[in-house]
């Protein structure tokens, strides 16, 4: 999973935070509010959104309407596998990660290791 570009992140931004389906036109519309970009930009970029597994789309009408495949916090995960992917020491590497984390995130980091260990 790569990161993702400039105008993919804002697109996919805008659907994890309205944690609804929505249009090419409601993209382009909340997005020309700060900025312009054609509608034809985002639909290119929508459908190979779609093609890489991150949006899924159902037609409505005439017009496809687009929701995350997966949400926020998987796309993320998906990033650090892949980033963890590229070392040979795992360990070494979660070490260097963790010493950069706020003391929440240490904590939050604690509470999911928690979590998912099973009783014995």
């Amino acid at each position: 999973m790569r990161r993702l570009g400039e105008l993919e992140a804002e697109i996919m931004d805008r659907l994890w935070r309205w944690d609804r389906p929505a249009t090419v036109r409601d993209v382009v519309d909340d997005i020309n509010r700060t900025r312009t970009v054609a509608y034809t930009t985002v639909m290119t970029v929508a459908d190979i959104l779609h093609r890489k597994g991150l949006l899924r789309r159902q037609k409505s009408g005439r017009a496809w309407v687009y929701e995350p495949a997966h949400s926020r916090e998987e796309y993320t995960a998906a990033l650090m596998q892949e980033a963890l992917g590229h070392t040979e020491d795992r360990r070494t590497a979660l070490l260097h990660f963790v010493e950069c984390m706020s003391p929440e995130d240490v904590e939050a980091l604690n509470a999911a290791l928690r979590s998912t260990r099973q009783p014995d």
